[in-house]
């Protein structure tokens, strides 16, 4: 009993004089290098989203926020794979965005829809990494039928978000709006917009969905760009590496799928997962579009053989 009482006081003690070494953007201190599971994260009074200041004094901003940030950074599994796959994805997508002029931080909205997860797909039918219904997808240039779906690819499916945020930016002028405006729609947002005599989507009174996103999207930056403030720790082999490829291109049909994988030295199941644009057997393409199917070489394969790279330093242990 008495070695019980002495190992409570000693633990006890312990917690009373923790240090918060590694930052405080929690309100409690971090303990043997870990957050207590009881740790809340601190909201700032101000952030800057994609270039623009957004203001968290306004009580209702900031229970938005911290709303978001809670949930987040509770729903470990979810918030650990998105940071994995971030290494992989990011700087595949985020070249894009820059080359499109579309400020880098909307990566993390690909986060918010998608966990970076090229094949989720919606119970609403929306699909791959920046969740496209089918309409949409096809208006802004997605190839969509029942052999290829480009939702599911992507550089693809970056581009055609480039293209929509653009057309968005061009109405807004403001890129929370546009964030909002990417949930919603825009003739939902511009119809608010009017009909509430708002300036932005911060001021508008929306659905649950929409008016949390954007405060989702802020909370993924915050959260993602320095995990280790937030008691997330990864190592280096942890995090999911970029693939590398050889890029065969394909003008005509193809009869099997299979026959062609194993013919280019890698399994159908590695074709549909390094391609998941790939949405059949086979390929019969009468148009003669041009595909340029993705060949893994064999170091991005293994473990083994495999060289380690980090997108962005924040994300492992020291």
């Amino acid at each position: 009993m008495k070695r019980l009482v002495l190992m409570i006081m000693t633990l006890a003690i312990a917690v009373a004089n923790a240090s918060d070494a590694i930052g405080d953007d929690f309100a409690r201190p971090y303990i043997n290098g870990l957050h207590p599971l009881s740790a809340n994260p601190n909201v700032p009074m101000a952030v800057v989203i994609a270039g623009e200041q957004v203001l968290l004094d306004r009580i209702d901003m900031y229970e938005r926020l911290d709303r978001e940030m809670t949930q987040i950074i509770y729903g470990h599994s979810n918030l650990l794979l998105s940071i994995k796959r971030a290494n992989r994805y990011f700087p595949l997508i985020v070249p894009i965005l820059k080359k499109n002029g579309i400020p880098e931080d909307f990566a993390y909205l690909a986060v918010v829809e998608s966990y970076l997860s090229p094949t989720a797909r919606s119970y609403a039918g929306a699909v791959g990494m920046w969740q496209f219904m089918k309409g949409t997808g096809k208006q802004y240039g997605l190839i969509i039928n029942d052999e290829v779906d480009e939702r599911y690819d992507p550089e693809k499916a970056t581009e055609a978000a480039c293209r929509y945020l653009k057309a968005a930016y061009a109405k807004y002028k403001h890129w929370p709006t546009v964030a909002a405006s990417y949930n919603a729609g825009m003739g939902r947002i511009s119809k608010e917009l009017d009909r509430q005599l708002a300036e932005n989507s911060f001021d508008l009174y929306l659905n649950e969905e929409t008016s949390r996103y954007v405060f989702r999207f802020i909370a993924m930056k915050l959260i993602i760009e320095n995990p280790k403030k937030y008691g997330f720790f990864i190592t280096k082999q942890q995090l999911y590496q970029p693939i590398k490829y050889t890029e065969v291109k394909v003008t005509g049909s193809v009869a099997s799928w299979s026959d062609w994988a194993k013919s280019h030295g890698i399994s159908y199941m590695q074709l549909r997962e390094m391609n998941p644009w790939i949405r059949s057997t086979k390929l019969t393409n009468r148009e003669k579009r041009t595909y340029i199917v993705k060949i893994p070489q064999a170091e991005s394969l293994y473990r083994s053989k495999m060289t380690y790279t980090v997108y962005n330093n924040n994300w492992v242990a020291d």
